[in-house]
């Protein structure tokens, strides 16, 4: 076994799945000489006690709970309401808040491969019962399918489509193959699966089938020497992939109430602009290795489609394109359509300034029994951060702010519980809300990750080097150690986790997990494997990481709701909006279009000046101790975002607001920055709308700038 797996033992993916390539830690971490921490860490009065009341072992517990029972979304209220008492029982004012909204459950589906010999292979669609995890063996365990699916049959001949990219599927049309009326075979990878189904959906296609491919696991796969789970770190080759097909980069939430609250009585949209009109399933890597040799020698190979991520390593598959002559396949997928009650357990602390609200969020809702990791890693966090606040409140502290914790459900739907809650409050969080804070898979490996609004970025890392890393070389080293020898950069919001609707209505948010790289363990992301046994046994065993995630992000709430300053700054937008003015800058250059983005220029310059007035009232009101000042000053750092969402919903997307970055379109999760420009460019191929959107995104930042002047 490697030294760095023993040291680092886990993944390499959140909600929104991060690229696990992008991280290597293939050398043992030593500590950077950089950081300018002090060692140990300095902590305050109230700090300490909120680092020392979190319990390893107690976070196990919680995890034990969560992980042993089914709570997809609408089937949880029990659990919903375990968590509300939870809270209750450490000080907050807890209530369950119901949405009624539009979801769909498996019945059945089947997948039969025919061999031109007439000859059939049947996949089983099930992954293998574990005698060593508990839960995989559960009567009551889920089977694997896809949520928001379509209900329908398909049979035809089947051609593999590589990542099912737009330019997947555009490559394959000019190398001359015919996709309409044919089954789509995808591997996961690059874009969200939703939208791999809407671009079979979109090219004729009649049907999909998504599977892992273990080429995509880094170094720790069977034929790189490793055993598969249970009985080492490589994916079980059963693993399947559950989760949504909802289009996300449309709109996310209840695809039948776009824009307002799903409750009984509310009037009802078509989903069909967000929810596939064919059928798909997910299948393993193992199940898919027959599709794909059926395939050898057909069609393009993939040296002529020559596209990224085409090719993959699952052995005797030479991912050529097909289809295949006369191998055909028949996808059956029934599901039940229908209207359930979903349940957001909400927890409240009023602060001093009821004014101000930090909105404090983690899904509940899993496709399977287990889910330890995704998302109940930060389930069993958000439970050890109210018993935190608990102790601290003993002491009779009380926060300056207003906490709210929020336990969402049908997240995994599509961002429904969040997305339905913010609909319903949208004026009362556009007023009051400082900051959303976000912890889905708190854990799937050791190394922290943070993704955040730029106002966020100089909180979130200093707080890093507050705690100490759980691992070797700990007497030396800090989260911002990790974070920083790793990769050290805070990534951009895109979407793909309760953050977005946030967001997306100009309200700062953060992102925060640890996840692994390419030689750590595979995380079976969204499979049954997700299971406390994998968690204990290789994802993070002794459950350090979670003390040590839950401990920064507790004392990132603390921060929002006790400092008299409210830690954001403005300025950190500056040097991004350069950075993304520079990538804009290179699109426009590749493309065949004249487009001025001097008002852009020109907006950030104001901005910045903006910004520098700003710093200055606020450092005046801290020394002069002028409270009435100081109010104002807070009051402008957690609005002047709301001006990136001033201008209307982007081109074809009405939801997404936010003008500096967003979801891609057809990545689902992944950002574009200046995304109303950068599509007109990319997708649209006009370079009018483009213009227009230059003179709104300008606009934007002039509104923004606005609010921190006035």
């Amino acid at each position: 076994m490697k030294a760095t797996f023993l040291l680092l033992a886990a993944i390499g993916a959140q909600a929104c799945q991060r690229d696990r390539a992008s991280r290597s830690h293939s050398q043992p971490f030593v500590k950077r000489q950089t950081s300018n921490a002090t060692f140990p860490p300095v902590l305050d009065a109230n700090e300490q006690i909120l680092i020392d009341s979190f319990d390893n072992t107690s976070i196990s517990t919680w995890s034990y709970y969560y992980t042993h029972g089914d709570h997809i979304a609408g089937r949880n209220k029990t659990i919903a309401q375990w968590t509300a008492d939870k809270w209750t029982e450490y000080g907050f004012t807890s209530r369950l808040d119901e949405y009624y909204v539009f979801l769909n459950y498996p019945v059945s589906n089947s997948l039969v491969l025919t061999y031109p010999n007439g000859s059939t292979y049947k996949p089983t669609l099930r992954e293998a019962v574990l005698a060593e995890d508990d839960t995989t063996s559960y009567p009551n365990s889920i089977p694997s399918f896809h949520g928001y699916s379509f209900t329908g049959n398909a049979s035809a001949e089947y051609v593999y489509v590589g990542r099912g990219q737009q330019v997947d599927f555009a490559r394959l049309v000019a190398l001359g193959v015919k996709l309409e009326g044919k089954i789509a075979l995808a591997k996961y990878g690059g874009p969200f699966r939703g939208l791999k189904v809407k671009n079979a959906q979109d090219y004729g296609m009649i049907g999909a089938v998504i599977f892992t491919d273990p080429g995509d696991d880094g170094n720790v796969t069977e034929v790189k020497g490793f055993a598969a789970y249970p009985n080492g770190p490589a994916r079980n080759p059963s693993t399947i992939q559950r989760g949504s097909v909802e289009f996300l980069s449309v709109y996310p939430g209840d695809p039948t109430t776009p824009g307002y609250a799903s409750k009984p009585d509310s009037p009802r949209a078509d989903h069909g602009k967000v929810t596939p009109k064919i059928p798909s399933l997910p299948i393993s890597w193992a199940e898919a290795q027959p599709l794909l040799q059926a395939l050898n020698g057909h069609g393009p190979s993939n040296a002529s489609v020559n596209r990224t991520g085409w090719t993959g390593a699952i052995s005797g598959v030479t991912y050529s394109a097909g289809p295949s002559s006369n191998a055909t396949l028949f996808l059956s997928n029934v599901m039940n359509d229908t209207y359930s009650t979903i349940w957001d357990a909400i927890g409240v602390i009023n602060g001093t300034s009821q004014d101000e609200v930090v909105i404090v969020g983690n899904h509940r809702d899993a496709w399977i029994i287990g889910g330890a990791a995704d998302p109940n890693s930060g389930s069993a966090v958000l439970i050890e951060l109210a018993k935190a606040f608990s102790k601290l409140a003993e002491t009779g502290w009380k926060p300056v702010r207003t906490i709210v914790l929020a336990s969402w459900d049908a997240e995994e739907y599509g961002l429904v519980g969040s997305t339905e809650w913010v609909e319903e409050h949208i004026p009362w969080l556009k007023n009051a809300a400082v900051s959303y804070l976000n912890i889905d898979v708190a854990v799937s490996g050791p190394i922290p990750a943070i993704s955040a609004t730029p106002d966020l970025h100089a909180i979130s890392t200093a707080l890093l080097k507050k705690i100490v890393y759980p691992y070797r070389n700990s007497t030396t080293s800090t989260l911002y150690d990790v974070w920083e020898h790793e990769d050290g950069k805070v990534g951009v919001l895109g979407s793909g986790s309760d953050y977005t609707a946030f967001l997306h209505r100009g309200i700062a948010s953060i992102d925060v997990g640890a996840e692994g790289g390419p030689n750590d363990a595979v995380y079976p992301y969204h499979s049954n494997y997700d299971s406390y046994h994998w968690m204990a046994t290789y994802g993070d065993k002794g459950f350090l990481t979670h003390k040590a995630i839950g401990q920064y992000f507790t004392l990132l709430l603390y921060h929002f709701v006790n400092d008299a300053t409210v830690p954001l700054e403005p300025a950190g937008y500056v040097p991004e909006l350069h950075k993304y003015l520079t990538a804009l800058n290179a699109t426009v250059s590749a493309s065949n279009y004249t487009i001025d983005l001097s008002p852009l220029t020109k907006a950030i310059s104001t901005f910045d000046s903006f910004v520098h007035d700003f710093e200055a009232l606020r450092s005046q009101a801290l020394k002069s101790n002028d409270t009435a000042l100081l109010t104002v000053q807070n009051h402008k750092a957690r609005d002047f975002s709301r001006g990136f969402a001033s201008q209307g919903g982007l081109p074809t997307r009405e939801f997404f607001q936010h003008t500096i970055f967003a979801p891609g379109r057809d990545t689902g999760y992944a950002p574009v920055t200046f995304p109303g420009v950068t599509e007109s460019i990319t997708f649209d191929k006009n370079a009018t709308l483009a213009q227009e959107w230059v003179g709104k995104t300008a606009k934007a930042i002039l509104v923004a700038a606005s609010i921190l002047k006035t």
